[in-house]
């Protein structure tokens, strides 16, 4: 990771000033995602509209950037899905839960944010509980980030809220550093033990990302798509992230929306 103690004062404001100005694009951009997903439409349609507002942003399209190649700019998984759906001519239906999962460029940095909504708004109660549940588990993990705290802190906080709220927690698929390479140390799982793991430092990036169930966590990848982790016993799965700032007394949300 690039930090104050491996990078130059200039290197680490380029850094910051990039991923700030990324993170308001992206953040701005879920907000409008959000707002844009009606019934009735489709992964594709959704993904050409996303790919659009990005080059329109200013931004660079980050699943380009990939080795592997991804058959979209943005990761939608539907229902079972839990992570890393690829977009599909699957058409979105009233009730239908959608994670979207997305990272953009900007200046040689990256940043990465999820959500996951109901399509139309009406849906089980069920659904509705664990999305807001995973989104507490979320901000509990972000308010444990400062200069010191321990990656086991994040995941400890965020296990903590997602068992309590009796969801399955994903162990296999975890949050990550970020900054010149999509991802990088270190590791941010969704469970720990506080006291333990990477110490941050101020001038981190990391990215934290609930995942969580209504059944079991077992979960594997479709091999009709080669991408789409889709939950074993067909329950449904969730997924929140945001990339998140060390800063010298607390942390930065990076990939929030510009106040309303």
């Amino acid at each position: 990771m690039v930090n104050k103690e491996n990078s130059s004062p200039k290197e680490l404001a380029e850094k910051i000033a990039a991923m700030r100005r990324g993170g308001r694009i992206l953040g701005n951009l879920l907000r409008d995602l959000k707002n844009y997903v009606q019934p009735g439409m489709t992964g594709r349609e959704v993904d050409a509209w996303v790919r659009s507002e990005i080059v329109k942003r200013g931004a660079g399209v980050a699943y380009d950037d990939l080795e592997e190649e991804f058959p979209g700019a943005i990761c939608i998984s539907i229902n079972d899905q839990l992570v890393h759906g690829a977009p599909s001519d699957e058409i979105f239906e009233e009730g239908d839960k959608v994670s979207f999962d997305e990272v953009i460029s900007y200046g040689g940095y990256y940043v990465d944010a999820a959500f996951t909504m109901i399509v139309g708004g009406s849906g089980s109660s069920a659904v509705k509980k664990m999305i807001a549940v995973t989104e507490s588990a979320l901000w509990e993990g972000i308010e444990q980030v400062k200069p010191g705290a321990r990656i086991g802190d994040i995941g400890h906080a965020v296990e903590k809220v997602l068992r309590k709220g009796h969801l399955g927690v994903i162990e296999n698929y975890i949050g990550h550093g970020i900054d010149k390479k999509m991802h990088q140390a270190p590791e941010v799982p969704n469970y720990g033990k506080k006291g333990y793991g990477y110490k941050l430092v101020e001038g981190d990036t990391i990215c934290i990302e609930p995942m969580s169930c209504l059944g079991k966590p077992a979960n594997y990848v479709d091999k009709d798509d080669g991408w789409s982790v889709k939950m074993k016993d067909g329950s449904i799965g969730c997924h929140v992230e945001h990339t998140v700032l060390v800063t010298a007394d607390g942390y930065e949300v990076l990939t929030l929306p510009d106040p309303e």
